[in-house]
Formats: C-alpha cells, sequence, structure tokens
C-alpha cells in the first residue's frame, strides 16, 4: 500500500559542472527487453555531455546490465518502490526515460515531477494483432522504438546494434566443454518463458539429428530434463549445458559458438548483441510484434556477403501471433505454430551459414 504524497521535485545543478544531466531509466524485465534498450545507454552516454545514466530494473535481472559500462548507478526493485521513490527524490533527477510503462513507472513519475520520457509500447495494436489478426502495428522495431523516446534531448542512433557485457571473471574455461565441441559449435537455446515460444522435445531431436555439426543446448535449470532427452539421441554430438552455467556463462556460450538457432528468447537478443548469425523460430509470438532480430548498421556491414538472421515461421496461419510474451499452452489446442515447423529447413540453413 502507497502512503507517499506527491511532492514537486526540482532538479539541482551540479556547481562543478553545470552541463551535467542525470537521468533514471527503467526497464523492469525481461532478459531479452532489457538487452533491446541497451543502445539507449551507450547513445545517451557517448551524446551527452557529463550524463549520468541510473538504471532501474527487477533485482533478478540484475546479471543482464551488471557489466554495462554505460550505467553510473543501479537500483532494483524488490518490492520497494516507496523506499526506492524516497531515495529517488534525493537524487535530484533531470528526467525518466520509461521504457517499460506500466504503473509502477507511471507512480514514479508522478511523485517525483520531472520531465518524462517514454518510448511507445503499442500496447493496443498489439492487442488487434494478437486477438483479431488486424496488423496496426508501427512496423518500427522495439529497439527503434525506444531510441525514439530520447530523441528530444538530441540523442541519435548510432547504428551500433545492441550491447550485452559478460564479466571477466564469467567466461566458460575450455576445460569445462568437450573437447569435441573445441573447434566449434552450433548453439541451441531449448528454453523460453511460455510453452507455446518452445519447438517440443521430437522436433528439437529431429533438427539436432540434421545437423551434421557439434551442438551445444542452452537454458536454465528448468530446461535441463528437456535437454537430457534431446541429448540421448547422440551424446558425443549434443551437449546439454542446460542449467549448467550461469546467465552470463550461457552468454559465453553464445559468444563461442559459429551459429544460434534460438526461440523467442532473451539468448536470440544477446546472440544479435554478440553479432552471432540468429536462425529465429517463432511459435505463439512473431516478428510482426516488432520484435524480431535486431542488428545495427554496423553489424550488418560485417555480413556483407549473407544474411545475418533469418525467421523461421509456419505460413498461413490466422492464429499466430496468439499472444504477446506467449502462454503455457495452445489456445487453440493443435500447436501447429511449432509442431509443423520445418527442422529439415532449420538445419538446411545452418549448414549453408556455419
Amino acid at each position: 500500500m502507497l502512503f507517499l504524497i506527491k511532492k514537486k521535485q526540482t532538479p539541482i545543478e551540479d556547481p562543478d559542472n553545470p552541463k551535467r544531466k542525470k537521468f533514471l531509466v527503467i526497464r523492469f524485465s525481461s532478459i531479452g527487453d532489457i538487452v533491446l534498450t541497451t543502445p539507449v545507454f551507450r547513445c545517451l552516454k557517448q551524446q551527452m555531455e557529463g550524463v549520468e545514466i541510473h538504471f532501474l530494473t527487477k533485482r533478478s535481472f540484475k546479471a543482464v546490465t551488471e557489466a554495462n559500462p554505460y550505467i553510473d548507478r543501479f537500483h532494483y526493485y524488490d518490492n520497494n518502490l516507496n523506499e526506492l521513490i524516497i531515495q529517488f527524490r534525493k537524487e535530484q533527477f533531470d528526467g525518466i526515460i520509461d521504457l517499460h510503462k506500466n504503473f509502477r513507472t507511471a507512480l514514479i513519475q508522478f511523485q517525483l515531477s520531472v520531465p518524462l520520457y517514454a518510448y511507445n509500447k503499442e500496447s493496443w495494436a498489439k492487442f488487434l494483432l494478437t486477438r483479431f489478426g488486424i496488423n496496426q502495428m508501427a512496423k518500427r522495431h522495439i529497439t527503434d522504438r525506444s531510441m525514439d523516446a530520447i530523441a528530444p534531448l538530441g540523442v541519435v542512433n548510432d547504428g551500433m546494434g545492441l550491447d550485452y557485457f559478460i564479466p571477466e571473471d564469467q567466461d566458460v574455461p575450455a576445460t569445462d566443454l568437450p573437447t569435441s565441441h573445441l573447434a566449434g559449435f552450433i548453439a541451441i537455446v531449448i528454453g523460453a518463458s511460455y510453452f507455446t515460444k518452445k519447438l517440443p522435445v521430437e522436433k528439437l531431436k529431429a533438427l539436432c539429428s540434421a545437423l551434421d555439426f557439434p551442438v551445444v543446448l542452452i537454458g536454465g535449470k528448468e530446461d535441463a530434463k528437456e535437454g537430457d532427452a534431446v541429448a540421448s539421441i547422440n551424446s558425443v554430438k549434443i551437449y546439454n549445458a542446460c542449467g549448467k552455467f550461469s546467465l552470463n556463462e550461457s552468454a559465453d556460450l553464445i559468444r563461442r559458438s559459429k551459429l544460434v538457432i534460438s526461440h523467442d528468447t532473451g539468448f536470440q537478443y544477446i546472440a544479435c548483441a554478440l553479432n552471432k548469425k540468429v536462425l529465429a523460430i517463432w511459435g505463439g509470438t512473431s516478428p510482426l510484434l516488432d520484435v524480431e532480430p535486431y542488428y545495427g548498421i554496423h553489424q550488418l556491414a560485417a555480413h556483407a556477403n549473407s544474411e545475418a538472421y533469418k525467421n523461421f515461421i509456419v505460413p498461413h496461419l490466422s492464429c499466430q501471433p496468439c499472444s504477446n510474451y506467449g502462454t503455457k499452452k495452445c489456445p487453440k489446442g493443435h500447436f501447429k505454430c511449432m509442431q509443423q515447423q520445418d527442422v529439415q529447413a532449420i538445419a538446411s540453413a545452418a549448414k549453408q551459414w556455419v
């Protein structure tokens, strides 16, 4: 229950640096969505003289940005909104950059009474697309819309793409990988936050069987059992890393890979940030939601002779996308968006790119 009384905040100018500005950037979740906002931090830091950037996110996502050099100070939400607002009053921010847009972020801005810079969330357009199949999306990627939020500050997109920084002490030692994989491997991200964003185990088995290259399965502890089932078809070729490594260690495996095959999940965007080629598999969600793999123009130059990514979507499904984020079960019961994925086509693309 919140009992704070709104009090107008007037930013105090730093006498040592009158040009110095201090901004609070907010994005509570998730891994992928936070990674998709990273150009905001970099461009703000590099294009605004003396800017100080604070970042508010959920404590559970601390690892995603802990090594980001463009963030000066971190704040973590852990059901402590009252405490945070009291703390933020003392900071005397010059503005809030709201890249989440929900009740909590609106309350923070209301209490601090400082200028707001917010992105276009496209909530109504997403509702029309997922519920009625009516596409009124802006056809502008969420990362570009995040950059649009800070355009009034004179900050522009530098074309350098997404960022992901892995702490130096969180690399994966070569001894932690099978000898058969040290010369190179394909990373397959088998995890996802919801059922409708994941290939069924039998489809994953078929995909791995079709690949004539070492494979590392990426996912969390919750994916370990499925990973074991997939790896059981060829324990020499397929290494199940699910649940064996931290987020940043798994990101390091992505960095070491020759190619990434991924569901719509955070590691897909971490792969983009590390400029890896990505084969993106879509089920209940869709690139139509303006969230496909994202690369900067300078990153794309490194892929001049080929594509940086390719989307795999079952064609002609009127029910797809059925959700913004995925669901625990298929609303129609048939799960055609994943059951009918052409894993041979995915494997062929992987062979060509590797």
